[in-house]
């Protein structure tokens, strides 16, 4: 998995410590809600509206000065992998959030993924990000030779695959990391996806948002 947190557009002090959780556990979205819900005292949680910022930062810093456990890694049933991404923005820009889900060939999911990307991000570059966070995470767990993105953002296939210079302003860093994960992948294509088509990652790319909106704490 990914050693330190991938980076990220502006976010509040608490977002950014809910980020490193999540990256303490491989971005992995019910594993870190579940130890920062264990973390937060008395019957709170992490969205809880009773959990005051003090608590949760309370909780949030305990977990990172303990050290995280990350979920085991799911076996696959070959070297071919399934990707779901998408990216959610409130407002656009807005408090933004990046999802992702690994499947394997037999389409079982290997990883459920998210994180928030920024307080006032649009939501192209939260669709950038959500593809990076899937295919480091991929990458890091496994030696896929096949691979199909299944991506609903027309801007980010016309220039990952397309070849079109980025026409968001500020994505280089993201681009030119999605470009250098896909070089490793000797067989990869996209999917695009139309918006009645079902999506496994748009939930954690809900959630990424709801943390990014997360005020100062």
């Amino acid at each position: 998995m990914t050693d330190d947190p991938l980076p990220a557009e502006h976010l509040s002090p608490l977002a950014t410590l809910v980020d490193e959780v999540l990256a303490g556990v491989g971005y992995e979205v019910a594993a870190a809600t579940d130890a920062i819900d264990d973390a937060v005292p008395g019957y709170g949680g992490l969205f809880d509206p009773a959990t005051t910022p003090a608590e949760l930062r309370h909780a949030l810093e305990s977990l990172l000065g303990s050290g995280l456990t990350r979920p085991p890694i799911s076996e696959p049933t070959s070297d071919t992998f399934v990707l779901y991404v998408d990216g959610s923005s409130r407002g656009n820009p807005g408090p933004a959030g990046a999802g992702a889900v690994i499947m394997d060939a037999a389409e079982d999911q290997l990883a459920r993924l998210g994180r928030p990307v920024g307080s006032r991000t649009g939501n192209n570059t939260a669709e950038y990000v959500a593809l990076q966070l899937g295919l480091a995470e991929l990458l890091a767990r496994y030696e896929p030779r096949r691979l199909e993105v299944r991506i609903d953002s027309m801007t980010v296939i016309r220039d990952v695959w397309g070849g079109d210079d980025p026409t968001e302003p500020g994505v280089e860093t993201y681009s030119e990391a999605v470009t250098a994960a896909l070089s490793s992948i000797p067989d990869h294509r996209y999917t695009h996806l139309a918006d009645s088509d079902p999506n496994p990652a748009d939930a954690l790319a809900t959630v990424g948002a709801d943390i990014a909106a997360f005020g100062p704490g």
